[in-house]
């Protein structure tokens, strides 16, 4: 299917690894110029030209935090105007609320709602201007089905949810559209790193806390990157104009639930 994506810019967030790099990777292979992003410069690097590889599309690597107001400047510098924004960020570590501090609770709303939020008041008119804007939040499915010890992620990026449910409405005339895409249990070095602190804190292996969250997948299997950044880049075709204000789920039939 052609996404009607050939020429437009995009900026995807934290891109360099998992689910962000697959993001910009379907979107690449779309035919947009992507900017990709992440702190480890070399690593980033390295992406960036696997990914122009395999696609032949322009990639451009930014360093940065995009929590911080010079990551946001950096992106906005590498393209200004925006057709596409995938606003993305590693979420807090397991932690039981009870440890959360202060400042760890205003840095996981930073990282995960605010910066979002940010970005997408300073990309938002230019996009209304030219009568197209896709802006997809990628939060978690833990906004639908909250996981104990992910209580600063689960409530940052629920925030974000309903805070963008209300934007959403005022700019669809203008043919932009805001979505979000709920992941559940993807093969991310994410993942292996929430089942290893899982596995510790617990003193069993980490092959049974994998196999535990496993049996909780209707579909029995991990999703794959690549299939979420397709679902991402169809959010951002021309085909999904009539789709915004929703929060997309993706989990394999984990969430117990018709609605």
């Amino acid at each position: 299917m052609d996404l009607g994506l050939a020429g437009r810019n995009a900026i995807v967030c934290a891109s360099s690894r998992g689910l962000g790099r697959a993001c910009a990777q379907k979107l690449a292979e779309a035919g947009c110029t992507v900017v990709i992003n992440g702190r480890d410069r070399d690593h980033l690097t390295t992406v960036a030209i696997e990914i122009a590889e395999s696609t032949c599309a322009a990639v451009i690597p930014v360093v940065g935090d995009v929590a911080t107001a010079e990551g946001q400047a950096a992106l906005l510098e590498a393209c200004p105007a925006p057709d596409i924004l995938v606003n993305n960020n590693a979420g807090p570590p397991f932690r039981d609320f009870r440890e959360l501090d202060r400042e760890a609770i205003l840095k996981g709303l930073v990282a995960n709602m605010v910066a979002a939020i940010e970005l997408t008041q300073t990309v938002i008119d230019g996009m209304r201007a030219r009568r197209f804007g896709r802006i997809v939040n990628i939060t978690s499915g833990s906004v639908k089905m909250p996981l104990p010890g992910l209580d600063l992620s689960s409530g940052a990026r629920a925030g974000l949810t309903a805070f963008m449910a209300g934007v959403a409405r005022t700019v669809a005339a203008d043919g932009v559209t805001i979505n979000a895409l709920l992941p559940g249990i993807f093969e991310t070095d994410r993942l292996k790193a929430m089942i290893a602190a899982t596995a510790e804190r617990r003193g069993v292996a980490p092959d049974a806390v994998a196999a535990e969250r496993l049996a909780t997948v209707p579909a029995r299997r991990l999703g794959t990157p690549e299939e979420f950044g397709a679902v991402c880049a169809f959010l951002c075709s021309t085909h999904a104009g009539y789709i915004t204000g929703q929060s997309l789920l993706i989990d394999g039939g984990a969430f117990p639930g018709a609605f």
